[in-house]
């Protein structure tokens, strides 16, 4: 990367409140006249979760606990991974409850700033967030849509990264950062003008995302349709509350000997489910080695080595190289622990409903990246088994639906699982030729989803450039 020089003014150096002598991009401009950001809002309050954090309460009643993770890139929340808590604990809370029409902000982390509306198809009952996130609530200054816009416009963005992130540690902000920031006025009939404009596009959006199917459905029907399997009656088995077992089956596939509900349901559903499979094989069979990772202490936001999350995991099987936590620490074989391109990993912890999943290291990997103690590296006999096939089938209800049930732990923060529910997992391996024409189906349906999301990008860019024209665009008088 080459090296960025620039020319600055000492005198420019006044327009910096807290006096940093570094380079940085020329602000926004406006010539409307601004407004404290706090003075637009009713209420900035953060939320809090209990002590132990989120949970996975199988058959309790539970609140939504909304964090960084949730709050998408595209400004709306991401509906796929909902962390809870107690509802107890939600009713004991004054603070952090979610209204609709509230903006979620990102407050500290990699993600600092990052924000999103709750607009009315987001099931609100019962929501709240947690430490790491704001709630600004507008007041009569301006139209909750509206300031929306304004906070996610370059113009805002620019002095949160200003405040946040231009310091050693972890990036954040605070209500001190906050009484700084400075928004462009309009008048009402400024904003409602503009809002219809925008709301005709939003439309256009809703319509285009309704078309959109998620990976996880992609990926079931496929093999559903493959295996010829009725995933409508998978998902009914799964619901059963009522199990018919015998003690003649309790060995069948079970060296543990384990006779728990939870362990004789999956073998029940497996055994439906596998009824008119040909193909059934041990994956342990296939498993040259397993490699835990390892966790050092890190900082988000910090310096050193990234170190990956769970939250890089995907339902499309592609490992996200998006690392928000960096380590200083060191070790003797710390390049044991260096990820590479082709890597195949397993979740090792997480919720019932996550815990092994499995994503591949596709990108080329140019620095040193750390896969933690809660990721297994699995080395495969790739003669036999096709690693993406693999992370398809693990990523789909066959590999769910096993993982969910043979995970130990319960009413915990996370379950896990360990090589040895890796060894002992049964699951349908065609020919090698039969894997790579069920990853080409799912991948060719996954990639048709691309061009949607391609339509949508666009549309949220003729949303950016509107907002960004009225705040240059010079004010009048209403």
């Amino acid at each position: 990367m080459g090296v960025v020089k620039a020319l600055v003014k000492l005198s420019a150096l006044s327009s910096n409140s807290n006096l940093r002598v570094c380079f940085s991009k020329e602000a926004p401009k406006t010539s409307r006249k601004l407004v404290k950001l706090l003075d637009c809002l009713s209420l900035v309050e953060a939320g809090s979760r209990p002590k132990g954090g989120i949970v996975y309460i199988e058959d309790e009643e539970v609140a939504i606990s909304l964090g960084g993770e949730q709050i998408g890139k595209d400004g709306r929340i991401d509906l796929t991974n909902m962390p809870v808590v107690p509802l107890y604990y939600y009713n004991s809370t004054n603070k952090g409850k979610v209204r609709q029409k509230d903006i979620l902000v990102c407050k500290d982390g990699a993600l600092t700033g990052k924000c999103c509306l709750v607009n009315q198809t987001f099931p609100i009952n019962e929501v709240m967030v947690n430490e790491h996130v704001y709630i600004f609530r507008s007041n009569e200054t301006y139209l909750h849509d509206f300031l929306f816009y304004l906070f996610r416009d370059e113009f805002t963005q620019f002095q949160i990264k200003d405040l946040a992130y231009r310091k050693k540690g972890q990036p954040g902000l605070n209500t001190d950062h906050l009484s700084l920031i400075r928004l462009p006025y309009f008048y009402l009939s400024e904003q409602k003008q503009i809002l219809n404009i925008i709301n005709r596009i939003e439309k256009e959006i809703n319509v285009i995302e309704n078309s959109k199917l998620q990976p996880l459905n992609i990926i079931n029907q496929v093999f559903g349709d493959y295996f010829k399997i009725d995933l409508d009656e998978v998902y009914k088995l799964e619901k059963a509350k009522i199990l018919p077992a015998s003690f003649s089956q309790v060995a069948l596939y079970n060296p543990a000997l384990r006779s728990g509900l939870r362990w004789n349901k999956m073998q029940y559903i497996q055994s439906i489910l596998y009824s008119d499979i040909d193909c059934i094989q041990t994956l342990g069979r296939f498993i040259k080695s397993t490699k835990n990772g390892w966790s050092p202490l890190s900082v988000e936001g910090g310096e050193g080595i990234p170190v990956l999350g769970q939250e890089n995991y995907s339902f499309d099987g592609i490992l996200k190289i998006e690392p928000s936590k960096f380590t200083e620490e060191n070790r003797n074989n710390i390049e044991e622990f260096y990820i590479e391109k082709g890597d195949f990993f397993v979740s090792r912890g997480n919720t019932v409903d996550l815990v092994g999943l499995a994503s591949i290291v596709n990108d080329e990997i140019e620095e040193n990246i750390i896969f933690p103690d809660l990721y297994i590296r699995v080395e495969l006999d790739e003669t036999f088994i096709d690693k993406q096939y693999l992370s398809y089938i693990f990523n789909s209800f066959i590999g769910r639906l096993y993982f969910k049930y043979v995970a130990k732990g319960k009413n915990q923060t996370m379950v896990k699982v360990s090589s040895t529910e890796l060894l002992n997992f049964r699951l349908p391996i065609p020919e090698f030729e039969e894997q790579i024409e069920i990853v080409e189906a799912i991948k060719t349906q996954l990639d048709s989803q691309k061009e949607i999301d391609r339509q949508i990008e666009e549309k949220q860019q003729t949303i950016n450039k509107i907002i960004e024209d009225a705040i240059r665009h010079e004010q009048i008088d209403a």
